[in-house]
């Protein structure tokens, strides 16, 4: 959870607010909803290898330990050197003293969710190692100062528009920028001498093959190989849970991460880096590291989150989160939004810190259906939601009233006469044109209509349609 964050309603409340941001959300999310329906409809196959993903990356959970042995020695045997880091703060340490090591004035950086979880870039700005964000989208959010919005978008918060204003202000060539391709344009002549003069390129990993020791990154710009290749020093930082037994297994789980996340078949850029460069090799870093990460991975194996660790970060329940896609990433406050950074943020950042992320979700299970690895997101959501109470994080008036409601709904005819006085005293307010202000709706109408109720009660209805149908 980033500090000095107001409290997360009034997070969201900002985000309703700004009508921008909304256009900046729909833009992007539902593009990647549509192309996704279309990839997913043309692979008859699909739902299948949904299932050989779930039990892939459930066997690797499962045999965490056996893979991480085995991807050590073979990451060991190709030339690679391999650090433990079972927090953030070390991995971020391992990652400054190589830099150190090196001589490092700049490093690239190719997009990656486990640095920023980490902390990293502040890192390395309070080791006074200049930070150069090669993702294009990573490079907007750079330029404004902010955290990304999305883990496959990092700026999805951000209009062309904006774009447009940030790069006139600090690209040293921004051109006329008339249109994307040429912000596009400015943004590679400011990018091209700095990927170049770099002394350590930093990378994340979407996969560590186990029987090669090989990381995979996959990308759409190509900046991976441009961070990775020219630098006499190549870090990868990755989770400890982001293994595969074998190359084979990578490319199953490609398949439904690339279609997952943009609805392509394949990403432009799929790369295998396995060790350091080899007499003969025309390019390529001199030093190859590894920095596998722990961070409370775990833990989360023993707080019953292990379904977590499946995930492939392709971003699906994001984009199918009628939350998220309401409020952005940015009102979630931690390093994952929406429903997978729901389940996340508690285990990283501790429940106290974070228990309404659990209750911002509208169970509605769009989540679920939709990750290609098939993780149960609402039924670990109401996991929180129990913890919560059972720790005694609710407010004490939302304990008042939830003992209220179940002494009503155990009583069936006290139940009955609340929810007819109710509807009724909702009809006269509707009646006066003031169900905008009613009692307790504001959470609802401050940002929507409130629609008037139905001249009767569910069960008053079905009781009629019984009768009727006699």
């Amino acid at each position: 959870m980033r500090p000095n964050l107001p409290p997360f309603q009034e997070r969201a409340g900002a985000a309703l607010r700004d009508k921008t941001l909304k256009l900046a959300i729909d833009r992007t999310t539902g593009t990647a909803e549509r192309n996704r329906a279309v990839a997913v409809a043309a692979w008859p196959e699909f739902q299948s290898a949904r299932d050989l993903g779930r039990d892939i990356r459930a066997h690797v959970v499962n045999n965490i330990d056996h893979y991480l042995v085995e991807f050590e020695r073979n990451a060991v045997a190709s030339g690679a050197a391999v650090h433990w880091a079972a927090t953030a703060d070390e991995a971020c340490q391992i990652v400054v003293e190589i830099c150190r090591k090196a001589g490092a004035k700049s490093v690239t950086r190719s997009k990656s969710m486990l640095g920023e979880e980490i902390g990293l870039p502040h890192a390395l700005e309070a080791a006074k190692i200049e930070r150069v964000e090669t993702d294009l989208a990573e490079h907007i959010i750079q330029l404004a100062g902010d955290p990304p919005s999305h883990i496959v978008w990092p700026a999805l918060h951000k209009t062309r528009e904006q774009v447009k204003e940030l790069f006139a202000a600090s690209h040293r060539d921004p051109g006329a920028m008339e249109d994307v391709e040429a912000m596009v344009q400015a943004a590679r002549r400011e990018l091209r001498a700095k990927f170049m003069a770099a002394d350590v390129g930093i990378s994340g990993a979407n996969f560590l093959v186990a029987d090669t020791g090989s990381v995979c990154t996959v990308t759409n710009e190509g900046n991976a190989e441009l961070t990775t290749t020219p630098p006499r020093v190549h870090i990868v930082t990755a989770g400890i849970e982001k293994l595969v037994p074998s190359t084979a297994h990578a490319m199953a789980l490609l398949r439904l991460l690339v279609r997952s996340a943009t609805g392509a078949e394949l990403t432009q850029y799929t790369t295998f880096h396995t060790g350091p460069k080899r007499p003969g090799d025309r390019d390529g870093p001199d030093e190859f590291h590894i920095v596998l990460v722990d961070n409370g991975r775990t833990k989360m194996l023993g707080d019953g989150l292990a379904e977590m660790l499946r995930c492939i970060r392709c971003g699906a329940c994001l984009n199918h989160c009628v939350v998220y896609r309401h409020i952005g990433g940015h009102a979630y406050g931690g390093t994952y939004p929406g429903p997978m950074g729901s389940v996340l943020t508690p285990s990283l950042d501790g429940l106290p810190a974070s228990r309404d992320l659990a209750h911002a979700c509208t169970l509605n299970g769009s989540c679920q259906e939709v990750c290609p690895v098939k993780i149960p997101l609402p039924t670990l959501l109401r996991g929180w939601r129990d913890r919560s109470w059972r720790e005694g994080l609710e407010p004490r008036s939302v304990r008042r009233a939830l003992w209220a409601w179940k002494f009503v709904a155990t009583r069936p005819a006290l139940y009955r006469a609340v929810s007819a006085f109710a509807v009724l005293g909702m009809q006269l307010f509707a009646k006066r044109g003031w169900i905008e202000s009613m009692p307790l709706a504001g959470g609802w109408t401050a940002h929507r209509g409130l629609p008037a109720p139905a001249s009767s009660t569910f069960m008053q209805q079905y009781q009629a349609r019984k009768r009727a149908a006699k």
